[in-house]
């Protein structure tokens, strides 16, 4: 219930759906004053998020500042986050990424380091499974093709979403006898640290955060980021709507 909540909320509040809804309506209704104006302000809204430069600063003022390697103190794990593999095509001798993979190429870079000791990648198969293996399973499976020890990586499948990739990750250490009280490094997406941050200390999970998969990008005052309509900018609105809901359906059930 609380997935198809969030899906329907998620899809309303959408900015091409918010578009689409005004547009239609002012088509509809041409012939009244109120419909031209429902007509141009969709008009008006696709123009301002479909603007590359709105766009990069809504997420500059979203995305965490990312941090250098070297700020990182050493400690026992690193936590990441799934939702970078594409699920939707199966194949057992290869990882095939989406946008993100830095989440787990930053990992073992903190490990190559000697930042983190053990690397623990939470994520299952998601909702309506087409790939009978885990998130969890096809990073590890990356992770020792880099040459990785086995014993360094911990896997926990079973989560689908990010309020289960805490609890389950408490669960799991808890069933191995690994401490809860100590300090774990947080690995996800920038755009999403807020929510996963809030997960994980709501079970109680001390965490430090380090940001990656970044959207944003330093400003340009050039002609085409400032005029010229960009369709990821649309994509990039979508996704931040996605997340300040999520937030807010997190927030409501407690979640967070």
């Amino acid at each position: 219930m609380f997935f198809y909540l969030s899906q329907f909320l998620s899809f309303l509040a959408m900015p091409l759906t918010i578009v689409i809804i005004l547009i239609v309506g002012g088509v509809i209704y041409i012939k009244r004053k109120w419909g031209k104006k429902l007509l141009w302000a969709g008009i008006g809204l696709l123009l301002f998020f479909t603007n590359p430069f709105l766009s990069n600063l809504a997420l500059l003022a979203w995305e965490p500042d990312f941090k250098s390697f070297e700020e990182i103190e050493n400690r026992e794990i690193g936590i990441v986050l799934t939702g970078v593999t594409n699920l939707s095509k199966t194949a057992y001798d290869r990882t095939f990424f989406n946008k993100g993979a830095d989440r787990i190429t930053h990992a073992l870079q903190l490990y190559r380091m000697g930042k983190i000791k053990k690397i623990l990648i939470t994520g299952g198969q998601g909702l309506n499974p087409v790939n009978p293996q885990s998130e969890a399973e096809l990073l590890k499976r990356f992770l020792m093709m880099t040459g990785m020890p086995e014993s360094d990586i911990l896997i926990e499948d079973q989560s689908k979403n990010t309020a289960q990739n805490a609890q389950f990750t408490k669960t799991f250490m808890e069933k191995n006898g690994i401490s809860t009280s100590q300090e774990f490094v947080l690995i996800t997406s920038a755009f999403h640290m807020y929510r996963a941050k809030g997960c994980f200390d709501k079970v109680g999970l001390n965490t430090v955060t380090f940001p990656t998969d970044y959207y944003s990008h330093d400003i340009k005052y050039d002609i085409p980021s400032l005029f010229f309509p960009d369709p990821y900018s649309l994509e990039y609105w979508t996704k931040l709507f996605k997340e300040w809901i999520g937030i807010l359906v997190y927030k409501m059930v407690g979640y967070m």
